[in-house]
């Protein structure tokens, strides 16, 4: 039994007298896209915010929408009690027709030239003041409707109906999210390498999501406390997709930051002769040592300048168990 039970192992180990591939962890390499600058931990805002309130005092009756709901310019938002604006329309109403009455009564005498030109004139006056009062009453009705005059996304609901509207007090906030802008904080030493067409790549892990930035607002006032200016990246959101609020973690690439391909720092080892080298991986799955050359590192990455091309397959972990030509299996 015994026996058998060696003899069993050694067949694992081998294959018609070949000794088993090794097995390994692999990546394939890809070539830099450009942001592979500092990195930086920015939020999400929106394009354009509006403050919708009435104009008038009152109470909220009803409202219609609710927070992250899609609106239209024209939509009815909100509806305030308007008992006291129709009374006062009521009363401008009656007043306008005693005017039109006292108006045409007077007119057959002003006509035969039997009313004093001043009284002639003071009934005109009144019948313009009647209407004057009669437009302002049908305004102050028609504000009692609250109209979103954009479209967009409901960010914050601050009154709730049987509440009390003060004039000017936003009832809700409408986002403009179509398109967004990224926030983020740059040290002052940094900032001037930063400029308006620097590309830069987005990562926002909420929406798991890797976007490209598009134009740069840099900030011409600096923090007093941090020494830091506020730079906005624009971003495309048609879909809606990305939420104030949201956090996003921001590389740019700059000029000076030297391009090729990063891949982990353990990845690469060092020679003998003190010449770094990777494992790279052959179509035939044998495992090679290649030469390589290297820039910076970030994080727990190191950039390749030179040596290996992207799309090859490289070693990254298992490689303490590999010589020229080992096989493997990933």
């Amino acid at each position: 039994m015994l026996a058998i039970v060696v003899l069993n192992s050694c067949n694992e180990k081998k294959f018609n007298g070949v000794k088993a591939p090794t097995r390994v962890v692999t990546e394939i390499v890809s070539a830099q896209t450009g942001a592979s600058g500092p990195a930086y931990v920015g939020i999400v805002e929106e394009q354009e915010a509006t403050a919708v309130s009435f104009t008038g005092m009152g109470v909220v009756q009803r409202v219609m929408v609710s927070e992250g709901q899609a609106v239209s310019r024209g939509q009815l938002i909100a509806v305030m009690d308007d008992t006291q604006a129709r009374n006062m329309l009521s009363g401008a109403e009656a007043q306008m027709a005693q005017a039109n009455d006292a108006l045409q009564r007077f007119q057959m005498l002003h006509d035969n030239g039997s009313l004093p030109e001043m009284q002639w004139v003071e009934i005109q006056s009144k019948v313009a003041q009647a209407k004057s009062q009669l437009e302002v009453a049908k305004k102050n009705l028609a504000d009692c409707k609250l109209i979103a005059p954009v479209s967009g996304i409901v960010g914050k609901k601050s009154v709730k109906a049987g509440e009390t509207a003060l004039p000017s007090q936003a009832v809700v906030t409408i986002l403009n999210i179509n398109t967004v802008k990224v926030k983020v904080s740059v040290p002052e030493a940094e900032v001037s390498a930063i400029q308006a067409n620097s590309p830069s790549e987005i990562k926002v892990e909420a929406v798991g999501r890797t976007l490209t930035g598009g134009r740069i607002e840099k900030g011409v006032q600096a923090d007093p406390l941090t020494h830091t200016y506020d730079i906005r990246i624009t971003v495309a959101n048609s879909d809606h997709k990305l939420l104030p609020g949201m956090v996003a973690n921001v590389a740019f690439g700059l000029a000076d930051i030297d391009a090729g391909m990063r891949v982990p720092v353990a990845a690469v080892q060092r020679n003998a002769d003190g010449n770094l080298f990777v494992w790279t991986v052959s179509e035939d799955s044998t495992a090679h040592r290649t030469m390589v050359s290297v820039g910076s590192t970030q994080g727990n990455n190191i950039t390749i300048s030179g040596g290996i091309s992207g799309g090859q397959r490289i070693v990254t972990e298992g490689y303490q168990k590999l010589s020229e030509g080992t096989k493997v299996v990933y």
